[in-house]
């Protein structure tokens, strides 16, 4: 069960210690916020997903200096990135859904997760509104990126459907594309990633906008229209399959975005 959050609430948002938020975690990160542990790691983002991604560059690997730590926390259990951190981080222990235009932030149970054990060092702090914290943990910048990709990947997905529909597969009555997103979408996301060929796995993880790196929303609208030109060598099952990864970098669920548009081709007089 989750709890929604009122901007108004106050809870002990204010607990800074180390390395808490590091262990056993699953970090999910978006392209932007690759680049942006790149940049402050003082590597490529290249180099960066290669040494310290895993799940096809989607998630930041869990190998740590002690066992189920993040591979970017330092022997003294500080965030070497910390400057760089993703929403993710920013948000913790909250989460964050996005239902239309309206942002809901929440917590897993009814009681905050840092009073479950009744710790002190959270129990005694001085309390922040929801709103104060969001501000200081600087999300703004990682929420547009977030919202900015999930558009990314729906755009992906209807140029997969367009592809699908327009003078390809479904027009020859094909059967068997419906049934190949959806093992896309069943498939683990090192699978998925695998299946890519190299430039198209470059594409959409290391699309080389540094330039922009500061506007979130520009590295995302540029990497779109990358992706769009990418998109047109006419393959619905491999642009599906950039959508349904790309979309797991946003945490979406793959199982559902494939599910999405496999109704809204059937709608449209795919057979399956």
């Amino acid at each position: 069960m989750d709890t929604i959050l009122a901007l108004d609430d106050r809870l002990p948002l204010t607990c800074t210690r180390s390395g808490a938020c590091c262990h056993d975690k699953a970090i999910t990160i978006n392209p932007w916020e690759l680049a942006c542990l790149a940049r402050e790691k003082g590597c490529t983002p290249r180099e960066f997903r290669d040494r310290f991604t895993s799940h096809g560059g989607t998630r930041i690997r869990v190998d740590g200096p002690a066992p189920s730590t993040c591979s970017q926390l330092g022997p003294d259990e500080r965030c070497t990135v910390h400057a760089g951190r993703p929403l993710a981080c920013r948000l913790y222990p909250l989460g964050r859904r996005r239902e239309k235009s309206v942002v809901h932030y929440l917590h897993r149970g009814t009681v905050f997760p840092c009073l479950l054990d009744g710790c002190p060092q959270v129990r005694d702090l001085p309390q922040l509104t929801l709103a104060d914290y969001l501000a200081g943990q600087g999300v703004a910048a990682g929420e547009a990126a977030q919202d900015a990709y999930v558009e990314v990947t729906l755009n992906l997905a209807e140029a997969a459907l367009v592809l699908l529909l327009e003078g390809g597969p479904a027009a020859s009555g094909d059967r068997e594309t419906l049934g190949r997103w959806r093992k896309l979408g069943a498939m683990p996301d090192a699978e998925r990633a695998a299946r890519l060929p190299g430039d198209w796995f470059d594409l959409l993880t290391v699309p080389g906008l540094d330039d922009v790196l500061d506007d979130p929303l520009e590295f995302a609208r540029r990497h779109d229209e990358l992706l769009e030109a990418q998109s047109a060598i006419k393959d619905c099952c491999l642009t599906m399959a950039a959508s349904i990864h790309l979309g797991r970098s946003a945490g979406m669920a793959a199982k559902d975005l494939a599910e999405q548009w496999i109704a809204v081709a059937k709608q449209h007089g795919a057979k399956e």
